[in-house]
């Protein structure tokens, strides 16, 4: 019988494996614990969902019509004024927001929207979520990790990847380094795209947004920024984000997601308004994360390991006297703990892992008490 699909490779064959899949043993080893397992692997929310959001999409459940693809004016003018506020983010009209359904659907797919293909090139940090290289294979582009615009020689990329709060590593980039960058960018044509998921989860930092002023000197031409209420406002259940930026690339991924019927639902949309409107709620989960980080990055130096960078972002970088991270992985499971291996985002990750700081305050202090015996 003749196969129902094309006899070439198939998609999900170019993409690389699915890295969780390789802590399956050393999850079963850690949840062997008589007290139960410590899973500080994954940066998922665990506080509650903000009671006002709540409130906001339970008013709007009544919701019989199909929402648009571009969302309400209220949802982009929320977007606007929430950088404005918070991030000195000026002159962004409603033709420079997108609502989209999570930032790593955006994130995944926007190559494909883009029409990037065959013989172009992706590029993205060393240290990286990995959803920059699968957005990349899906289209079958060429990618390379680099923090080095030199390294990249005469050849330019179509899409040029940063992450500022960086997930994994929490580093930080300076103002000086966003402006050359974009620069870079603009004078080769390449898109500049900005991950500022973590914008809000600062500790020993300022983090700036590309669309800042002082970074993109007023003008939004080749530059794109990703927000994600995931993180701000325990909304990762409902897969509010947005897209911000160069008016012109927004709107041709608008029309090509208009065709694929890409949607935030409209009670998603109320709730992403009242989100974004208050501030409040943020502060609040700022301070139960920083009491948590405090913890946590004690017991884990006390304990032998070094934390590098992460002065933003929900992780501490940590690595246990430089060895392979596999074996700190295998150390920590030992004790209850799961953590992240670093080469998940990379070669430069080996001697390093990802501790998330995202568990609710009795597993923080299990680990805390683990960490001291």
């Amino acid at each position: 019988m003749p196969t129902p699909f094309p006899a070439s490779i198939p998609v999900s064959k170019r993409l690389p494996d699915f890295p969780w899949d390789k802590l399956v043993a050393f999850k079963e080893k850690a949840s062997a614990h008589p007290d139960g397992l410590v899973d500080l692997s994954v940066g998922t929310p665990v506080d509650s969902t903000p009671a006002v959001v709540q409130k906001a999409l339970r008013d709007a459940a009544d919701s019989p019509g199909y929402p648009t693809t571009i969302g309400t004016p209220a949802v982009r003018q929320a977007a606007i004024d929430w950088l404005a506020r918070n991030h000195g983010v000026s002159g962004l009209g409603l033709e420079n927001v997108l609502p989209v359904i999570g930032s790593k659907e955006l994130i995944g797919s926007l190559p494909l929207h883009l029409g990037v293909g065959q013989g172009d090139l992706v590029a993205y940090p060393e240290l990286a979520y990995p959803t920059y290289e699968v957005s990349a294979a899906l289209v079958g582009a060429d990618t390379v990790a680099t923090d080095s615009l030199v390294a990249l020689g005469p050849r330019a990329p179509k899409i040029l990847w940063i992450n500022s709060p960086s997930n994994p590593s929490g580093r930080v980039l300076p103002v000086e380094h966003l402006r050359k960058t974009v620069e870079w960018a603009r004078e080769r044509g390449t898109l500049l795209v900005s991950d500022e998921c973590y914008i809000e989860c600062a500790w020993e930092a300022s983090p700036v947004s590309i669309l800042h002023p002082d970074v993109c000197g007023g003008s939004y031409e080749g530059i794109l920024a990703v927000h994600s209420l995931s993180k701000r406002s325990n909304l990762a259940g409902y897969r509010c984000a947005f897209v911000a930026g160069d008016a012109a690339v927004l709107g041709e991924v608008l029309a090509v997601r208009k065709n694929l019927g890409l949607q935030m639902p409209g009670p998603q949309q109320v709730a992403m308004v009242t989100a974004l409107g208050d501030d409040q709620h943020a502060k609040e989960q700022h301070a139960r994360y920083a009491a948590r980080r405090t913890k946590l990055k004690a017991a884990l130096e006390s304990a032998g390991f070094r934390i590098d960078h992460s002065e933003a972002s929900l992780y501490l970088w940590s690595t246990r006297h430089d060895e392979d991270c596999w074996d700190t992985v295998g150390w920590l499971a030992e004790r209850g703990i799961l953590a992240a291996p670093g080469d998940f985002y990379g070669r430069a990750g080996s001697q390093h892992v990802r501790i998330a700081f995202t568990a609710t305050d009795e597993r923080i202090d299990a680990a805390v008490a683990r960490l001291a015996v």
